[in-house]
């Protein structure tokens, strides 16, 4: 299991990383749509729809994606989405996801999560097209935010961790690795900060794995709502697109916020 895990993660990354630095920018988008498709099919595999709502769910974020209102905020302000649009998913993960995981611990009404499937998951695709619009190394160093912190959450909880951190929506999150994945992205930080980057890296670096480890129970606890372990089975040894972009969606709109003021 591991080694397939192994080769599939290669291979996701060297896909990605090709598209990153070689696709023009109409193929990046392109592209990012196709992602969007993927994760919109099982987000609403996971909300109960049946395979036509599905695609007509799918079909109405794809077309979102490249509304105009996308592209005439893109010509006008250098943005492809709107500002507000990064606000209110930041204000989704930041207030009202730890919010929902305290006082309810399940999401309720199908109507509900198929919204906010819409918010999180166009913002974050239109978070890729305008981080890598900065430019592609810019948007490369955010995931590796993620990528830090989530190695070093399952290395450090599975080598000292006792204490759980949410046990009835993913037993397998301690505490301990929560502080695993903090020191390693201060590390990071820090090496960014010898590179030259201004001072609030730190906190902010922080602060988006602290936003991707939300991203990642909330994930968690709609599948453990759904009935399922994974989002789907279209990566070998991984599951599906959302177990492996759950904490990059939730991070990505705050990362536009931060670094494209």
């Amino acid at each position: 299991m591991l080694k397939t895990r192994a080769l599939t993660a290669a291979v996701l990354l060297a896909v990605f990383v090709s598209a990153l630095f070689f696709l023009p920018k109409a193929g990046w988008i392109a592209f990012c749509g196709v992602l969007l498709g993927v994760a919109v099919w099982e987000w609403g595999g996971l909300a109960g729809l049946a395979a036509p709502a599905r695609i007509g769910y799918m079909a109405f974020l794809i077309g979102l994606f490249v509304s105009p209102l996308y592209l005439e905020a893109s010509s006008a302000r250098e943005l492809y989405a709107p500002a507000w649009v990064y606000l209110a998913a930041g204000v989704f993960w930041v207030l009202l996801v730890p919010l929902w995981m305290w006082r309810r611990q399940h999401v309720g009404g199908r109507v509900l999560l198929l919204a906010a499937g819409a918010l999180v998951l166009v913002s974050a695709c239109a978070a890729l097209v305008d981080l890598r619009g900065v430019r592609p190394s810019l948007l490369l160093a955010v995931l590796g935010t993620v990528w830090i912190s989530d190695s070093a959450a399952y290395f450090v909880g599975r080598r000292f961790g006792r204490r759980k951190l949410a046990p009835s929506i993913s037993p397998g999150k301690t505490w301990e690795g929560v502080a695993g994945a903090l020191v390693a992205v201060g590390l990071y930080a820090l090496a960014w900060a010898g590179l030259g980057a201004p001072g609030w890296i730190l906190p902010v670096l922080l602060g988006l794995a602290v936003v991707g480890m939300i991203g990642d129970l909330f994930e968690s606890l709609i599948k453990r709502q759904a009935g399922v372990k994974d989002s789907g089975t279209l990566l070998p040894g991984h599951g599906g697109i959302l177990d492996r972009i759950d904490a990059p969606v939730a991070m990505l709109p705050l990362a536009v916020l931060a670094f494209m003021r």
